[in-house]
């Protein structure tokens, strides 16, 4: 299942993941600061998508309530429920 998630109070616009099974098979991240998010796309890819959501939820960047790594967790989280309802 591919899933398309609109990222709210960061600098991403836009992420885009595939789930299978409930493990993360490719994530792509528009916009942000590319070399850290191209890092965490390779990092989390072929993980669990619950491992992912435990380690990220709750990252903030800077003042932010927030984060891309946060906003990447809330996307799997929305993710997982769009496949369990499939």
């Amino acid at each position: 299942m591919t899933y398309t998630y609109r990222p709210r109070g960061v600098c991403s616009r836009e992420m885009k993941l595939e789930l299978e099974g409930g493990i993360i098979k490719s994530l792509q991240i528009a916009g942000g600061c590319h070399g850290n998010l191209q890092g965490i796309s390779r990092l989390v890819e072929g993980m669990p998508a619950e491992e992912a959501i435990r380690r990220l939820k709750g990252i903030r960047c800077g003042f932010k309530d927030t984060s891309c790594p946060d906003q990447l967790s809330r996307a799997l989280e929305e993710a997982l429920q769009s496949e369990g309802k499939q």
